[in-house]
């Protein structure tokens, strides 16, 4: 049961997700000096992280992560350690400040209404396939209440390639340089947010650029999704933690770098027809060891008809097979009419809204999608 406190953070949690700057608050990196006072607030975390060994805090890579809590006072303090990033300081669902690569250290979001509840949230809106970023806490001075954050009842889970962490999202144009992918790459406007937005929902994007099923983007070597997505990092051997995370719906998205490129001599696919075959049995696969994760979840599996619609019909086939097998808690959205405008032949702001309409009006048809098998609402 929800408190009128809780109602009254979830009200604020719920904001649209393309905020408003907060006139009143200000964000300003302070002297470590700063943190005498400072309790660690209770954080909740959005996405895969692993504790840092003997530091405190975080270390992270998946994109799409945020940290969150709430309290009642006029400032807060948050710690950002090393790494490259963008990171959105949101209060009350409105952007604060926008940091890009943020010299570590201590920082400080002043001039807050005093003597109501805030919820504080900090996302990162960029990819991180170059190296892992640190976060070290938020923090709360003498005289602010700590307060629990707010606890949403549904949550949702994403897993795709660059599609779905909002690649090149920001650009006018396909054109980019490297660092322009970097700088116009915001995960927070991609699908994946913007229908957790929708729902009030935690979310996890566990997405990768130019990786596949079976195939990476133009026979690139390195761990294709599935292989990734069993680790906390992309070092291949950080487990995810076991913090009880179980999602009423996982949203995927794979298939694009398996077939948009011609295959090279040396790869182990004599030719496109066993290339889909492999593709259509590791993504079935795939899909089968997430329902052994996540027993009471609705996969719902979505993709583009690119590339003369073979990616489409490969991804439907493996959720028909999976019906055939006696799946039901399954569904498929296929998606035209992307202009892909976006950095690279990317999907552009507007093409994410679409996208996000799409799966919206497919969960909005399916009343069993965010309630348990025997039909009770999930928890």
């Amino acid at each position: 049961m929800k408190t009128p406190f809780h109602a009254l953070l979830l009200a604020c949690a719920c904001a649209a997700p393309i905020a408003v700057p907060a006139r009143a608050a200000t964000v300003a990196r302070v002297d470590a000096a700063s943190m005498e006072g400072l309790a660690p607030a209770q954080v909740a975390i959005g996405g895969r992280v692993a504790a840092t060994p003997g530091a405190g805090g975080w270390t992270w890579q998946w994109p799409g992560l945020y940290f969150e809590t709430a309290f009642a006072g006029r400032e807060a303090f948050f710690e950002v350690g090393p790494g490259a990033t963008i990171l959105h300081v949101e209060v009350d669902g409105r952007t604060a400040a926008t940091l890009a690569r943020p010299v570590p250290g201590l920082y400080r979001l002043s001039g807050l209404a005093d003597h109501r509840p805030h919820i504080l949230r900090i996302q990162a809106a960029t990819e991180n396939q170059a190296g892992p970023n640190r976060f070290d806490g938020i923090f709360l001075p003498a005289g602010s209440q700590p307060l629990p954050p707010p606890l949403r009842e549904r949550r949702i889970e994403f897993i795709g390639d660059s599609h779905t962490v909002g690649y090149g999202n920001l650009s006018p144009r396909r054109e980019c340089s490297e660092a322009e992918v970097w700088s116009t790459t915001d995960n927070t406007r991609a699908y994946g947010p913007l229908l957790a937005a929708r729902y009030g929902a935690d979310y996890r994007v566990n997405a990768i650029s130019g990786r596949g099923v079976v195939r990476n983007y133009d026979g690139m070597a390195a761990a294709t999704l599935p292989q990734a997505y069993p680790f906390a990092l992309f070092d291949g051997h950080t487990p995810v933690a076991d913090d009880g995370w179980q999602p009423q719906v996982v949203v995927l998205a794979l298939g694009t770098n398996d077939f948009s490129t011609a295959l090279h001599a040396g790869e182990r696919w004599p030719d496109r027809a066993a290339l889909r075959a492999d593709y259509e049995a590791t993504y079935a696969a795939f899909l089968r060891s997430l329902r052994a994760r996540y027993p009471a979840a609705y996969l719902l599996v979505w993709s583009t008809g690119l590339h003369d619609g073979e990616i489409r019909a490969a991804a439907g086939h493996v959720v028909e097979a999976l019906r055939r097998d006696g799946e039901a808690r399954i569904g498929y959205v296929p998606v035209d009419g992307l202009a892909m405008d976006g950095c690279h032949a990317h999907p552009s702001l507007a093409d994410h809204a679409r996208i996000a309409g799409l799966l919206r009006a497919h969960l909005d048809a399916q009343p069993q999608a965010w309630s348990e098998p025997s039909g009770e609402p999930a928890r």
